[in-house]
């Protein structure tokens, strides 16, 4: 039988507690568990802001929830697929990357996922920190002037070093103070382990979803009737129809749960069964990820109707509601969701990543330490400077890099070794998955092949940013080079920007097509564990 834990075995660089099989006894999460840990996920401020920013973009509200939900039932098959490895053996997910990868190869897309779920980090941080900033200035308080806003660039302050400092930044002291206090608050959590994120999710999906209800049934109260609420078409600006926002909006929507595609073994090593995992995912990933971008929709179709100007920012939303007593209870479930979705999302996944590149020096502990200090050290207000930048550049963007993986990962589990892994052999040098000298390079080089096709279009994408980065920009982007390029240069501009609109497809398919034709296929089967 194997099962991973015959310590004669097991290489000190490749195994640590943290990164070691889950016994039986300990897979303690059930079916409801799973999908409260999906609820707790899916309800956060970038879930509200996907819908809404596929209507800034010129959706109605039901193409953009539309959109959403198809998305989030496709990357429901890759979760599920990926999730199988980590129920039946109990392993993590740069562990099960050993089989594909090698066992010194998995550190490729470990890192790789672990920089994207930095980011995620800092993002969900600044949400967070943002939601308290917001409390602090709608009480009106003393400090609130001097915290809210920058100096103007002609005051005596901007002359001053310390000013220039916050200038630089983009952000006023009280904004980065709230920031480090929420980043605080992510950083207990880690320190606390697994256990309190599994206490903390069951806790907070009920909670968070009567929330979410409540604001969309303010929304509709203040004005007085639904049909007002959700009576706006489809308001595609000149040049852009339905199909050139839809198919790269799809694309960012699978890219949104790409990340969680591939670690979904860090949580599903807990589940009971598969029937545990595949019904919790499938309660509460798509229908959560529906309702809640339909919140989003709805409330910010509202708010001209309310405030007489669109307000795509529910923290903003909950600020300006104008009673004390809602306002703090609003925040306090807002920043709940976003640490929630946070410490789930964005830290159990990349602290097990760090810690795979050196198990004996690296804890889980130790890595979530450094998911959270590279989260604050990117400035992630930056990546939100527009929807457009957040869509087509953010979300697509790290799709390209982590679909090639997804691909390589299933193709190899399912198709290549047929569901068979030795456990033992993923925590020891020289075994099955020792390929040549720990890496597996029809793995590697089917990743990078599959990354190649997308990197013109991401490049031409950073490059039509000026403009705003969304499907008009673009077009601008492409009418200036069109003034200064020779024509064959445009049509290659054009076409890598139109591939890049399925870039996790692309990814996706085209690696695990070339590691399927590339990797020799095992010649035996292993020993299956007791537990399927």
């Amino acid at each position: 039988m194997a099962t991973g834990h015959d310590p004669q075995l097991h290489n000190p660089q490749l195994h640590n507690e943290d990164l070691a099989p889950v016994p039986q006894d300990k897979r303690t999460w059930g079916m409801w568990h799973i999908a409260a840990l999906w609820v707790g996920m899916c309800i956060c401020i970038p879930t509200y802001q996907l819908a809404s920013g596929l209507v800034q973009q010129g959706m109605s509200w039901w193409q953009g929830v539309i959109t959403v939900t198809l998305g989030n039932l496709i990357v429901l098959f890759p979760m599920v697929l990926n999730a199988h490895a980590g129920t039946r053996y109990g392993i993590p997910f740069p562990v099960f990357a050993r089989a594909s990868y090698g066992v010194l190869g998995a550190n490729i897309p470990a890192v790789m996922r672990a920089i994207v779920a930095c980011g995620w980090f800092g993002i969900q941080t600044w949400f967070g920190g943002l939601a308290i900033f917001e409390l602090i200035n709608s009480f009106g308080t003393a400090a609130a002037p001097i915290l809210a806003s920058l100096p103007v660039a002609d005051s005596p302050l901007a002359a001053e070093t310390w000013w220039k400092l916050w200038l630089a930044l983009g952000l006023s002291p009280g904004q980065l103070a709230c920031f480090f206090g929420f980043w605080l608050t992510n950083v207990y959590f880690i320190w606390k382990g697994t256990e309190s994120i599994k206490w903390m999710e069951s806790l907070a999906a009920p909670l968070l979803i009567i929330a979410g209800l409540a604001l969309l049934l303010w929304a509709f109260v203040r004005v007085g009737s639904v049909s007002a609420v959700l009576s706006q078409g489809s308001h595609f600006p000149t040049g852009t129809t339905f199909w050139t926002v839809f198919f790269p909006g799809l694309t960012a929507m699978v890219g949104f749960w790409a990340t969680l595609s591939l670690n979904i073994p860090d949580f599903t090593r807990f589940a009971k069964s598969q029937r545990d995992q595949v019904l919790g995912q499938a309660i509460g990933l798509p229908p959560t990820m529906a309702l809640f971008a339909f919140i989003g929709v709805a409330v910010t179709a509202a708010t001209p109707l309310i405030f007489g100007e669109v307000v795509d920012n529910p923290v903003t939303v909950m600020a300006r509601v104008g009673n004390p007593v809602v306002t703090v209870i609003a925040m306090f479930a807002l920043s709940l969701a976003t640490l929630s979705t946070n410490i789930a999302a964005n830290v159990v996944s990349p602290a097990n990543d760090f810690s795979n590149l050196r198990p004996g020096k690296i804890s889980f502990k130790m890595g979530g330490y450094i998911t959270a200090t590279i989260g604050f050290l990117i400035m992630p207000w930056k990546l939100l400077s527009s929807a457009g930048t957040y869509l087509f550049i953010w979300l697509i963007g790290y799709s390209a890099l982590l679909g090639p993986i997804g691909g390589v990962m299933v193709t190899d589990y399912f198709l290549v070794r047929r569901r068979e892994l030795d456990v033992d052999d993923l925590y020891r040098r020289g075994g099955r998955y020792e390929y040549r000298n720990g890496f597996n390079w029809s793995a590697v080089c089917a990743t990078g092949i599959a990354i190649l096709p997308n990197v013109p279009g991401f490049l031409f994408a950073l490059a039509a940013g000026k403009y705003g980065s969304d499907k008009v920009a673009q077009a601008k982007y492409l009418a200036e080079l069109a003034t200064r390029e020779s024509a064959g240069f445009v049509s290659f501009a054009s076409g890598s920007l139109a591939l890049y609109d399925y870039a996790w497809f692309v990814g996706f398919l085209v690696a695990g097509t070339l590691h399927y034709l590339l990797t020799d296929k095992p010649a035996a089967t292993v020993p299956r564990p007791e537990v399927d």
